[in-house]
């Protein structure tokens, strides 16, 4: 009992150290290239736009694949959405839990958001859910939820 104790202590202590070890491999690992000319948008809603509680949010995308996450194919990637966020995540690590994930290829998703504005904002992540180089992201619109 006494070395699981200390072995339980000793894993709770490095803990901080792995996952921290993590962090920096993640941020070292390579960024996807993008197509030159590749561009993200929201078809819908249209900028500006005022929208019931529940509503679809459609995804365009020109000069770039769909694939979902896992799969490595030059030139692919798969929709990330920002909500309400006024800073982009970093371009050099997977997105996190702050950004919604379609790593199953989807090009839509219907969100319900409370009463008010609010802006939504489209990224492209790789396999690993990185950014690519350069950074594929949609202009940031504004709506209104009534």
């Amino acid at each position: 009992m006494k070395k699981f104790m200390q072995l339980s202590l000793l894993t709770l202590a490095l803990s901080p150290v792995l996952l921290t070890s993590e962090l920096a491999n993640a941020s070292s690992m390579p960024q996807s290239v993008s197509p030159a000319n590749a561009n993200v948008y929201i078809i819908s809603p249209a900028d500006g736009a005022t929208v019931p509680s529940t509503f679809t949010v459609t995804f365009g995308l020109k000069d770039m694949g769909v694939a979902p996450a896992g799969i490595e194919k030059k030139h692919t990637g798969h929709h990330h959405l920002l909500i309400d966020k006024n800073t982009l995540p970093a371009f050099d690590m997977p997105m996190g839990g702050d950004v919604k994930h379609f790593g199953g290829g989807q090009t839509q998703t219907t969100l319900t958001l409370p009463k008010g504005k609010h802006t939504l904002q489209l990224i492209m992540g790789d396999h690993h859910h990185i950014p690519h180089k350069p950074a594929v992201v949609s202009k940031k619109i504004t709506i209104t939820v009534e």
